[in-house]
């Protein structure tokens, strides 16, 4: 089998943080995000990265990351385009906002060979979530068959503003039923609550799993996300042009629905850590300051 393919979703605007947090360093050493991730992911056996990021952000992407990095793992850039789009479709006028997870990865589709881990670049997972992965990967061999690092809700959160989760149902083997992205999370005592319209809230139990888009795929998944593009597309544009987004767990809850594939969500009890908004920076880097002194992570990843 090909060893599998480690996926960074690099493209977001990252309107909430107030710049272009991909790429802010997270440590003394001028560390991102990213290098943690690429870092845990070499521990885990994954040999490749493939990062999707803006074409117009390539300079800075290869000055903090690739050129630092390229002695120790492959790396490739995809470009997420707005014009990335099945034929026959056009940009709404006045639309900037890419559009969503599940077409970022849709436009790496070219360099996918194998097996992949698809992340977020504006996350720390922790090594473990990227070692279940890679086990989970490494004996994949049924195209239906995928698999989703499940993070408890109350690890995942901000006390700085609200988050985006994908809020997953599990049966009692720890497979996916269904997963519902909600894009306003926010903490609660025993847990956290979302809301769809800024006034109703429903709760959300600590334990409960989500998604911080961690997901471990076999390559067949490209096809799908492709094939139900234009579909989501003719249903999505009439009603939202300018902000609707393709995310990807709709994918995986389809085909769910459908009976066409089965998602093992591979529990963690790893803290997410992130910078979602600015003043999430001290906490960030604090974590990891700790982690280093406790001799998880090196003073210098790729020394």
């Amino acid at each position: 089998m090909k060893k599998p393919i480690l996926v960074i979703m690099a493209a977001g605007l990252g309107s909430r943080y107030g710049g272009l947090k991909q790429i802010a360093p997270v440590d003394d050493g001028g560390h991102i995000l990213i290098d943690y991730s690429i870092y845990d992911a070499l521990q885990a056996g994954f040999e490749r990265v493939v990062c999707i990021i803006k074409r117009e952000l390539e300079a800075e992407f290869r000055e903090v990351i690739s050129d630092r990095i390229k002695t120790h793992v492959e790396i490739e850039f995809a470009y997420q385009r707005l014009d990335c789009l099945p034929e026959g479709y056009e940009i709404p006028q006045g639309r900037t906002k890419p559009w969503g997870t599940a077409h970022a990865v849709l436009c790496a589709k070219d360099l996918i060979d194998a097996p992949l881990c698809v992340i977020n670049a504006d996350d720390f997972y922790g090594r473990s979530a990227f070692e279940s992965c890679a086990q989970f990967l490494g004996k994949l061999d049924d195209p239906s068959k995928h698999a989703m690092v499940g993070y408890k809700v109350e690890n995942t959160l901000t006390e700085n503003g609200h988050v985006a989760r994908g809020v997953c149902d599990t049966d009692e083997s720890a497979m996916l039923r269904s997963i519902v992205e909600r894009t306003h999370i926010e903490p609660r005592e025993g847990g956290a609550a979302f809301t769809e319209n800024g006034t109703d809230f429903t709760f959300v139990p600590s334990g409960t799993f989500v998604s911080m888009n961690l997901w471990g795929f076999h390559e067949s998944i490209m096809g799908e996300i492709e094939a139900r593009f234009a579909p989501w597309l003719d249903e999505n544009l009439p009603v939202n042009p300018m902000k609707c987004e393709y995310f990807l767990p709709l994918i995986p809850n389809q085909l769910l629905q459908e009976k066409k594939a089965t998602v093992q969500v591979l529990p963690t009890n790893e803290k997410w850590y992130g910078v979602t908004y600015a003043d999430d920076m001290l906490k960030v880097r604090a974590a990891l300051q700790r982690m280093r002194d406790d001799g998880i992570y090196p003073k210098e990843l790729w020394g």
